[in-house]
């Protein structure tokens, strides 16, 4: 993957609490076909795909997934407070499989898709569609926002150059926004992805031990996680405090989609 420095990383997460007066109809499952289930040797990852921000790239990952790919693999540059990055057969930066690279997915279209803004501004809006924060210009146009939590596509300088390696982000980094295809957002697990040995490489690095798609698992084995709808009275009114408890303007990075397991 190409490197970048780490520089600043401002703002302060705010950890929505998962508990309150949600009703029932505020909760969405998660879809099995859309969700990509990471055991590591830290513990499980979750993580919401989002085919419509990036077809080529959810594509190529549940097919690395369905082939094995990526089991076994090192998360061989680790950096506190940004990135976890993996995803490379060799281990190292600059690898790759047999497939061909990958196109950028930097931008989507948005009409169809539900998006719920958070913030305004003269150039659009931030919000979120599922679980993954997005802007969206005037034009409708949408783009996937480096958040903590978000999953992205690694490459090498060449922006035509994504191939196996993926990355989640420890912390936000919003100026990867444009530069590199968003592919899903953890759901579950957060706290294990900042929690991943650090170094490039580290001296004792980490492992994906077995990364399959939730519908490919044992009904027993999958994650029964709800997803609360961004669109909901409940979420709105959370927003609203958080909001209210922020004596900045409130960024979209400050805020999460609660998750919870499915009663």
């Amino acid at each position: 993957m190409r490197r970048f420095s780490q520089g600043a990383l401002g703002g302060l997460v705010l950890v929505l609490c998962l508990v309150g007066a949600a009703r029932a109809g505020d909760w969405t499952p998660l879809d099995p076909d859309k969700t990509l289930v990471i055991d590591t040797s830290r513990g499980r990852i979750v993580v919401a795909l989002q085919p419509d921000f990036a077809p080529k790239a959810v594509e190529r990952i549940k097919t690395l997934a369905r082939d094995g790919v990526y089991d076994g693999l090192l998360f061989h540059r680790v950096i506190d407070g940004f990135v976890d990055q993996t995803g490379n057969p060799n281990n190292h930066d600059g690898g790759g499989t047999a497939l061909p690279d990958l196109d950028p997915e930097f931008t989507f279209r948005t009409a169809g898709l539900k998006f719920v803004p958070v913030r305004q501004s003269g150039e659009g809006s931030e919000g979120f569609i599922g679980a993954n924060p997005v802007a969206v210009d005037l034009k409708g146009r949408g783009w996937g926002i480096y958040c903590a939590g978000t999953a992205g596509m690694g490459r090498q300088e060449g922006a035509r150059t994504a191939n196996s390696e993926i990355f989640f982000m420890r912390d936000p980094a919003r100026r990867l926004d444009h530069d590199y295809t968003v592919w899903g957002q953890v759901v579950q697990g957060l706290d294990l992805v900042r929690t991943m040995a650090v170094g490039e490489p580290p001296a004792h690095p980490d492992r994906m031990t077995r990364v399959r798609l939730a519908a490919e698992l044992e009904p027993g084995d999958r994650p029964a996680l709800e997803i609360m709808d961004p669109n909901s009275p409940a979420f709105r009114q959370r927003v609203a405090e958080a909001r209210r408890a922020q004596a900045a303007d409130l960024g979209v990075c400050d805020l999460t989609v609660p998750v919870r397991l499915r009663p």
